[in-house]
């Protein structure tokens, strides 16, 4: 991590952050973007983002805020500040301009355009889900735990009890 902290520029750093915040809707969607802005320049790897996500699921709170454990992965103590800040703006934004979203609110062709800009954001984020998934170098018995979690999740089980088997039958398959 020492030589990446010192390619990194603080100001790019940023704005990287920002954008792929500033073009999300919250929680994970910003992952496509991060991943393939800081991956291109060698800011993090997939590790980072392995357990950024982890962290932001076993944390209390947003899922979005995932993206400080990636900060601080990334870039240390100043990273994680600049994530912070950098996911932080956009929602003032919005704020901001909200008195202007309630004239246009029921107009057909923003539900549309919501609805597109969701969709896209779902196929994006599979991409970049598929990509760290092929990459992690997963044997079958990998991708059953990872199956059973996923359909587990879809009942709609609590996510600490999906951990807890997960882990067991890793410890149990792996040991």
């Amino acid at each position: 991590m020492t030589e990446r902290l010192m390619m990194i520029d603080p100001f790019t750093y940023f704005l990287l952050f920002f954008k792929a915040t500033l073009f999300s809707s919250g929680g994970f969607s910003n992952l496509p973007s991060l991943h393939q802005d800081l991956l291109a320049n060698g800011w993090a790897t997939e590790a980072d983002f392995g357990q950024s996500i982890a962290i932001g699921q076993i944390s209390p709170g947003p899922n979005g805020l995932w993206v400080i454990s990636l900060g601080y992965f990334t870039y240390g103590y100043l990273g994680a500040l600049l994530a912070l800040i950098a996911i932080t703006l956009p929602p003032l934004l919005v704020l901001a301009i909200e008195a202007g979203y309630t004239r246009i609110e029921n107009q057909l062709w923003v539900s549309g355009l919501m609805r597109g800009i969701s969709l896209a954001v779902i196929g994006i984020l599979l991409t970049v889900v598929w990509a760290i998934i092929g990459r992690s170098g997963l044997d079958w018995r990998s991708w059953l735990i990872a199956l059973a979690a996923l359909l587990l999740a879809a009942k709609r089980v609590n996510i600490i009890i999906i951990l807890g088997l997960a882990a067991l039958a890793g410890y149990l398959i792996y040991r």
